[in-house]
């Protein structure tokens, strides 16, 4: 299967999601390139969107290659190859310490008048555009887990084999719609793969949330 672009990919979820409709869901993607799933996700199940600010520790050896990924409270998921990667714990924290800074600027870019929107409670699906390590998706999962939702779904178009069965143990339900044997990228099942700029998220966050008084004038 392959997918046109991210918005193809989020429609197609939403059919796979429709249990959830009209029950509003919060819809949690991780930046950046979820955010437009997201908003496609929430208009279709008629849920509201956030984001779960999350970041990967990438490897030394890769930049793209993530040895884990941490949330904005400092909790951190640490692949179990991290080391023969090179990721000694030195570096890690270093890692660490860089990405809380990026955690930081982002949410001040992303939600500057207003708090994240709490999940407790509610069913909350945490969206991204694919699966490659799982690192990103388990640190989400987890930062959402301690708020309490009454039901935790990841939901993602494509996925590897490896990084569902890592997944699978953090959420109540995974909605995953292909698992290739020939994972390399989550960008390989994409014909339209653009990078999604911080400002778009700010933009489509700002959107997202006017829309309801909007829809009450």
């Amino acid at each position: 299967m392959r997918f046109h672009d991210r918005i193809d990919a989020a429609r197609r979820l939403a059919r796979a999601l429709t249990v959830y409709a009209g029950r509003n869901p919060l819809v949690l993607a991780i930046p950046r390139g979820a955010v437009p799933m997201g908003k496609v996700l929430a208009e279709a199940l008629g849920g509201e969107l956030d984001v779960v600010l999350v970041k990967k520790l990438r490897s030394p050896q890769s930049a793209e290659f993530a040895v884990g990924a941490m949330d904005e409270t400092g909790w951190a998921y640490v692949a179990d190859y991290a080391a023969g990667a090179g990721a000694t714990s030195a570096y890690l924290e270093r890692e660490k310490a860089a990405q809380m800074q990026t955690l930081r600027k982002r949410r001040s870019q992303y939600t500057p008048t207003r708090p994240p929107i709490d999940p407790a409670g509610r069913i909350a699906i945490v969206v991204d555009d694919g699966l490659a390590t799982g690192a990103t998706m388990i640190a989400a999962l987890h930062a959402v887990r301690a708020k309490k939702p009454a039901k935790l779904i990841c939901a993602v178009p494509v996925a590897s084999e490896d990084s569902l069965t890592k997944v699978s143990p953090y959420a109540d339900e995974v909605v995953c719609l292909e698992t290739p044997l020939d994972f390399f990228a989550v960008g390989q099942f994409y014909d339209h793969f653009p990078q999604v700029e911080d400002e778009e998220v700010a933009v489509l966050l700002g959107a997202a949330q006017q829309e309801p008084e909007g829809a009450k004038t």
